[in-house]
């Protein structure tokens, strides 16, 4: 309440694992941080890169989209070297993850 709300909050999503409570958060808390930001723009990021946790790779990503967010928000997830354009409200994102192997 202090800073916000944001323009966008760039948050970790994946690499989770219920040890790793402390250092990582998994979808859900990710979500409840955006949230909690008052972020306008969600970038979830640390995902689809490298497999550190017990999960599938594309887990993280496929979680976090089917998360409800708040009325004034919206997630952006860009592939891996995708333009994202700030000024473009209406820029939409493919599910990119699905049906990679």
């Amino acid at each position: 309440d202090k800073y916000g709300p944001f323009d966008m909050a760039i948050l970790e999503n994946g690499q989770y694992n219920e040890k790793w409570k402390y250092i990582h958060m998994t979808p859900d808390e990710t979500v409840k941080a955006a949230i909690d930001l008052q972020a306008k723009v969600f970038l979830p990021v640390h995902s689809g890169k490298f497999t550190l946790g017990h999960h599938d790779w594309d887990e993280p990503l496929s979680k976090i989209t089917e998360i409800p967010l708040g009325d004034n928000m919206r997630i952006i997830t860009p592939m891996i070297g995708e333009k994202v354009n700030m000024d473009d409200s209406s820029q939409q994102f493919n599910h990119w993850w699905e049906g990679v192997e």
